[in-house]
This record gives structure tokens, sequence and C-alpha cells, in this order.
């Protein structure tokens, strides 16, 4: 793509340039920002293999395609030169009923798509208006792109034993996402491991899908489960779901850097009252039309309403 001068007809340093869109990200209400240099993930290439050669992706067959991209973002985003990755908070000021059937926390509000996607548009367009024609693509979870892998390179937190990014000031329960461009800038250095000996997240996991400290088994998880599997949930995990109907938070929950999680300030992210006052029969009884109209914006939609009986009725 054909680049332009800088708006103000100077070339703008680096710093200068990475400082402001460390600022807009602010501005724009995410938690954190860290910018990596975009070339292809050395490390990770074994360890993705080996996770796929295993089988811990289970149906999600979309996780295969693609290995070259995933691995390498300038083959993704053609003369790509930074990945720019932004932490976004969810963390609810309120959560469910304690007998209820339960949902991840990130399912409380609005589908954090629709919410992300536009902050990192408005993000590229601050970033054009100010220092120039930019090229870049705006990732969360659509296309991919190793979110965890590219958030720890660029310093935001380290990756877990329970395979999440953790940071020490606020835990675990964001959201991560990508713009992707071909600008240079300055880049940050990934942090120490602050896990230690704990084991709580692999001690905890109902379904013992964390299969090794910072291995888990994407096919034994709740979540893959109750939101990706399509096909009825196996008999031999009946009983171990704890309630859990679309998603689980259990090896975020036990994780001691989360009691440093602070309630979001996003509205759109506020948690649903609807959703918070449901008791196990309102669950149980929820028609379709309903369903419709509680969850219109919410990532529940993406089981379907078949989907979340037949995760209720597993529950039974």
């Amino acid at each position: 793509m054909k680049k332009y001068e800088p708006l103000n007809n100077h070339v703008i340093p680096k710093s200068e340039n990475t400082q402001f869109i460390k600022s807009e990200a602010k501005r724009l209400g995410f938690l954190s920002c860290g910018i990596s240099k975009a070339g292809f993930l050395d490390e990770e290439a074994p360890r993705l293999e080996s996770w796929l050669n295993k089988n811990h992706n289970g149906q999600m067959s979309y996780m295969e395609n693609h290995f070259d991209k995933r691995l390498d973002p300038t083959k993704l985003v053609e003369g790509s030169k930074s990945v720019i990755s932004l932490l976004l908070n969810y963390y609810p000021e309120k959560t469910q009923l304690s007998d209820s059937y339960k949902i991840s926390k990130y399912a409380y509000g609005t589908d954090y798509h629709y919410v992300i996607k536009d902050k990192l548009k408005e993000l590229l367009f601050s970033i054009q208006s100010t220092i120039g024609e930019v090229y870049g693509r705006a990732f969360v979870d659509s296309a991919p792109v190793l979110d965890k892998a590219w958030a720890a390179k660029s310093g935001l937190g380290w990756i877990g034993k329970n395979s999440n990014l953790i940071t020490q000031k606020v835990g675990s329960f964001y959201f991560i996402a990508e713009l992707i461009i071909d600008l240079e800038l300055d880049y940050d250095h990934a942090v120490t491991d602050h896990c230690g000996s704990c084991t709580a997240c692999l001690d905890a996991c109902p379904t013992q899908a964390i299969v090794a400290p910072y291995v888990v088994d994407g096919s034994k998880c709740i979540s893959y489960f109750t939101i990706e599997l399509k096909e009825n949930i196996p008999a031999e995990v009946k009983g171990q779901f704890d309630d859990w109907a679309f998603g689980c938070d259990v090896c975020q929950d036990v994780c001691p850097w989360n009691r440093f999680s602070k309630a979001h300030n996003e509205p759109l992210f506020d948690s649903n009252p609807e959703i918070l006052s449901m008791s196990k029969n309102d669950w149980e009884e929820i028609t379709e039309e309903t369903f419709r109209v509680i969850f219109k914006d919410s990532p529940l939609k993406r089981t379907k309403f078949d989907g979340l009986k037949r995760n209720l009725k597993f529950l039974e």
C-alpha cells in the first residue's frame, strides 16, 4: 500500500508514535497496551504443533487451519511491522445468585466482539488521523492470531499454568485483542512468570482439563463442552460440571492473582440484571422467545437456544 507523509510533514520519532498509541488506548478504556515486533513466534510453533497432534483441540478443527498465519502475523497482514496487544477488563461488580446455573462472567453483559471491535476501529482511525496513512487490521477472536502469546511477548502478563494470561496487578478477567499495523514502533519486553509452585488451578479443574502445568486439553474443558461442542455431551463427564451451563471460570476464580481483580468501568459490560436474578427454575423454564429477548446481544447467542437447553438438561 502506498504511504504518504505524516500529517505534520515531518517524520515522527517511533517513541512519540508509541506513546501516542498507548495514550489513545488508555483513553478508549483499555486496561493496558503492549507492543511487539511482528514476526514468527518460534517458541510457540512446537507447542502449538504438539497441542494439535494430541488432539487437545477436540472438534475445534478451525484451530488446525492457517498454521503458518497463526504463528506469523506478517503472513496474515501484508507489510505488518507491529502487533499492538490490548486488554479490556470485564470483571463484574455483581455475580449470579449462588443457587443458579452458572455462566462465565464474560457473558454477563454485551458480547465483547461488538464492544472491542468498535474501540479498535476508533484506535486505528486515531492512528491514521494523527500519524498518517497506516494500514492495519483489528482482531478479536476473528482470525488465526495467538492473542495470549502476543500479549505475553508484549509484556502485558505471563501465560499461567491454566493457560490464561495473568498479570500481578489485575489477575486475568479481561479480554485480549490486537491491532496489527505496518508501522514500526518501540517494542516492549516479556515479564517473568509468577505462578511459582502454586497448583490451585490444576487441583480445582472439575474435569481435570489442565493435564499438566501450562497445558490445557481443550477437549476436556467445560467451556468446550458447553459452547464449542455441537453434539451431545459425553456421558462420562456427567456430574463433573458443578452447575456450569455456559463456559467455566473455576481456574480463574481460584487463581490467587485474581484477588486483585477490580470491577470494570465499561457500561456495555454491565451485568444484565435479568441474568443475575435468574434461579435454576428460571433457567429450566426459559422459552425460546425469552432467550431471544434476554440474550439478544449476549455471548450466549453462540450456543443458541437448543444448545443451552442441552446443557441444562445435562446438568439435571
